[in-house]
């Protein structure tokens, strides 16, 4: 059994992440592509790894930032089994917006 689930949302976001990058550079795009799911596989086995932000969302969720793209964050819920990967977003976009809160 996986130790994590992308939502629907989750894999339109790493879909257009790959996408954008294949433009230029496919071998990039695979390589932050694999470094996401890489990603996910540490998170559902130490799913306390990563920040609450409050700041954000009031939602349980929480934030880890990819520590190789560091531009991309992963919003995941710590509570869920298999752990539910929420949203991969890039940081410089409006989350509370993508994660439909009202900031």
């Amino acid at each position: 059994m996986s130790l994590y689930v992308l939502t629907p949302q989750a894999e339109d976001d790493l879909f257009s992440i790959w996408s954008y990058i294949a433009e230029d550079n496919r071998d990039a795009a695979d390589r932050v592509e694999a470094e996401v799911y890489a990603t996910c596989s540490f998170l559902g086995s130490s799913p306390l790894s990563g920040h609450i932000r409050q700041d954000l969302t009031d939602l349980p969720v929480r934030f880890w930032t990819i520590p190789r793209f560091r531009h991309y964050v992963i919003v995941y819920d710590p509570n869920s089994h298999p752990m539910r990967i929420i949203r991969v977003l890039h940081g410089s976009l409006d989350i509370p917006h993508h994660l439909n809160i009202i900031a």
